[in-house]
């Protein structure tokens, strides 16, 4: 007697197809290896660099910011939201980019924040952190050199969907010009916090139906005016292309400045690599953005 099929919990996905969908470990067989890569040429750029300079943007144990490079004043800044699935990741890891900034004489900022399980589940108070976080250094820029007026930003994974919240925001309410941000390199994110809140990760993320409105990006398109570009992997999960594909498309049809990157036979980890070579898909994107070739 055949058993009768599992029912679909999203669109046409069954609840161990959505958990897969957005469970990056599913569809990345070597992502313990390529984490210990960022980890690894994070520590060589440091090596070259020296450690970065730390400041800190509020009073919580987790609220600073790592910046690389130095002399000089007036140059350019970009800042670099991680990822992690919202509870892990550390700024010291995610250093291995820097080399690309530096060499083409910006700056580039690494901000720390808490993970989702500091705050019980929610994810609300992350999302502001990295509002001060960006505030601060739009505020502060000229404390290590760089030029407020050229400030840009790029982010991966779960730091995109929290790189793009951010570019919602009310700049003017911190102080800041409402085109506080120049542009935006957002890479492998997420938009709609909907279908997240019915896959596994609801295990330790509080969804409620005020912070999946709050925030998903899909919701509040007509706040975002940064040009972007928008960035996926071929061999990412089916959810976290579609989500690209669907971000990016719904900005282009409101006439907002954005393009898209398709990495194919990069995967959700290897992708981000690219960001630290200028010929890498991502690090060509990036310094052509801030106009640094």
């Amino acid at each position: 007697m055949n058993q009768p099929s599992a029912p679909a919990v999203w669109r046409n996905m069954t609840q161990a197809e959505l958990d897969a969908a957005y469970d990056q470990a599913a569809y990345a067989a070597n992502r313990v290896q390529v984490l210990s890569r960022y980890a690894s040429e994070s520590d060589a750029v440091r090596g070259r660099f020296g450690s970065p300079t730390r400041y800190a943007y509020g009073e919580g144990p987790n609220e600073a910011l790592d910046v690389y490079g130095d002399g000089g004043s007036g140059a350019p800044i970009n800042i670099f939201i991680h990822g992690g699935a919202w509870r892990s990741g550390r700024a010291a890891d995610y250093a291995f980019p820097a080399a690309l900034f530096v060499d083409a004489g910006a700056r580039f900022v690494v901000p720390d924040f808490d993970w989702v399980q500091d705050r019980n589940g929610d994810l609300l108070p992350i999302a502001d952190q990295i509002r001060r976080a960006i505030a601060w250094t739009w505020l502060n820029a000229a404390q290590f050199g760089g030029d407020r007026d050229s400030l840009y930003l790029s982010a991966h994974s779960s730091g995109a969907h929290m790189g793009c919240v951010a570019l919602a925001s009310d700049w003017t309410a911190a102080g800041l010009p409402e085109d506080a941000i120049k542009g935006a390199l957002l890479c492998s994110g997420m938009y709609d916090l909907e279908p997240v809140s019915l896959s596994a990760r609801s295990a330790y993320v509080t969804f409620t139906e005020a912070s999946v409105a709050a925030l998903s990006p899909m919701r509040h398109l007509d706040r975002i005016r940064t040009p972007l570009i928008v960035a996926h992997g071929g061999l990412e999960t089916p959810e976290f292309q579609r989500q690209s594909q669907d971000f990016a498309a719904a900005m282009s049809e409101r006439g907002r400045p954005s393009r898209t990157l398709y990495g194919e036979g990069y995967n959700h980890f290897e992708i981000l690599e690219t960001l630290a070579s200028p010929d890498g898909l991502l690090g060509r994107a990036a310094l052509e953005q801030m106009e640094l070739v």
